[in-house]
């Protein structure tokens, strides 16, 4: 139990300093979610935190007003996957799951999953706009899962 605490302990003060760096006071709501973020294998929305955090006795406003700050400060990134659901994940520079990538969201069953950045491929040609070539576009895919095929 105690080494858990102990390995627990740096990764705490990680989500303090990068918060702190991003200028923002670093509060237990703010480190919630960022833990939260971190954990979670696929875009959170607001509601999957609520859910989430609730039992330590986080509220919506409270949970909505933190994603907004980590959003605005630029450590978390908000997406719309297509289906006016507003979901978030934790801004990751360097590691497989940083910067922009695709998204698959399942037409029936609406599970989301982050996809490799190798996994779609972007060519640009003629009369295409050059965000596109440079990459500065969202890519999400719709269709269906395995689960669902």
């Amino acid at each position: 139990m105690g080494a858990k605490k102990l390995s627990a302990q740096p990764k705490l003060t990680e989500f303090q300093d990068r918060i702190r760096a991003a200028g923002l006071r670093s509060t237990a709501p703010r480190v919630a979610v960022l833990r939260e973020l971190e954990s979670a294998s696929a875009p959170m929305s607001h509601a999957d935190l609520v859910d989430s955090l609730g039992d330590e006795g986080y509220d919506r406003v409270t949970i909505y007003r933190n994603l907004t700050d980590l959003t605005e400060a630029g450590l978390v990134v908000r997406a719309d996957l297509g289906d006016h659901v507003w979901r978030f994940e934790l801004k990751r520079s360097g590691e497989e799951h940083g910067g922009s990538h695709p998204h698959f969201t399942c037409t029936d069953c609406g599970t989301v999953a982050c996809l490799p950045e190798e996994s779609v491929s972007i060519a640009s040609s003629k009369g295409v706009p050059r965000a596109v070539s440079k990459r500065a576009v969202e890519v999400q895919l719709r269709g269906l899962c395995d689960r669902c095929v």
